[in-house]
């Protein structure tokens, strides 16, 4: 099975938690990350102070935070494709017991 590599080549902040993300093929993609903020990994970036230490990191250049959280590029790259499965799974995990 083929799996596009991507790579994040820059990001802005649009707004909270809502990032412009621009890869290494010239296409970009306007993400609201809220939806999916959820879980032990995730949940965390719901604190704006902690989201906005986003970086990209040189090595697989993705979005990463300093709590260990990232997303693979491919599925930034094709959020539209992928962001209804991460945000019923954020619901779920927001129902699971602590």
């Amino acid at each position: 099975m083929d799996h596009p590599i991507y790579r994040v080549h820059s990001f802005e902040t649009q707004a909270p938690h809502t990032l412009l993300v621009r890869f290494d093929d010239d296409t970009e993609q306007v993400i609201d990350f809220r939806p999916v903020l959820a879980g032990e990994l995730l949940g965390p970036l719901r604190d704006p102070a902690l989201f906005d230490q986003v970086t990209i990191d040189p090595e697989v250049h993705t979005l990463v935070w300093p709590n260990g959280a990232d997303f693979d590029p491919a599925t930034l790259h094709d959020w539209p494709l992928y962001a209804p499965a991460l945000i019923a799974r954020a619901r779920q995990w927001d129902l699971s017991p602590t």
